[in-house]
């Protein structure tokens, strides 16, 4: 499976978004990552519906949606309405994990879910044959920036053979301190898909950082 570069504009300059948007494009990165955050899940808070709306009308380029948020069920139909094309909750959100899978395919979006750093990712095991993505949370989600937690290799492999046993192709994504380091890490694991904020939109060059992910050097 190749892999799939996710940019993830909680790093990009809000004042130029259109520009940094434009830049990973350029840059040949497939998705951009959005999470939203709504200072309960997680303490911080983020963006929503409008800025996503915004985006959606400068890019063509797969709108990768987290909702780090409580009842995520209640917010589902108007994310699918707002561009998104992958919506991905959290295990630990409180809604239906089931329903919300269920509602998201039900508006034409893949449904991915994600478990945080201490969840263990068997929790999942009963929906893999309903998702279309499970991200592992390599830190603590709320906030960019944030080290790499080396015990997630262990979840991301323990994932990858789950799948392997079941002859299932499900991506497992990863978000959290993806850089040149770690990302030979996770996708030695079984990762497919690398969520990167701060070291692409920090680097000089993001179309050598994008090769270095892609180990295209």
């Amino acid at each position: 499976m190749d892999t799939i570069i996710s940019a993830s504009i909680l790093s990009a300059d809000l004042c130029n978004l259109e520009r940094d948007i434009k830049r990973a494009e350029k840059a040949g990165c497939d998705y951009i990552h959005f999470d939203v955050m709504d200072g309960v899940f997680v303490n911080n808070i983020s963006y929503g519906i409008p800025v996503l709306k915004s985006v959606s009308k400068v890019t063509d380029i797969v709108l990768d949606v987290h909702l780090m948020i409580v009842d995520p069920i209640k917010y589902i139909k108007q994310f699918a309405e707002s561009g998104a094309d992958i919506i991905t909750f959290h295990y630990e959100a409180g809604s239906d994990c089931g329903e919300v899978i269920d509602l998201i395919h039900s508006y034409g979006k893949k449904a991915g879910v994600s478990v945080k750093p201490n969840t263990p990712v068997s929790v999942l095991y009963p929906y893999l044959d309903k998702i279309d993505m499970v991200l592992v949370m390599t830190v603590e989600p709320g906030f960019g920036g944030q080290g790499f937690i080396t015990e997630t290799l262990d979840k991301i492999a323990e994932l990858k053979g789950e799948l392997d046993k079941r002859n299932m192709t499900v991506p497992i994504q990863v978000d959290g301190g993806i850089n040149d380091k770690t990302a030979p890490k996770v996708k030695e694991n079984g990762a497919s898909i690398l969520v990167a904020g701060s070291y692409l939109f920090g680097a000089e060059d993001m179309k050598k950082a994008v090769d270095v992910l892609r180990d295209r050097f």
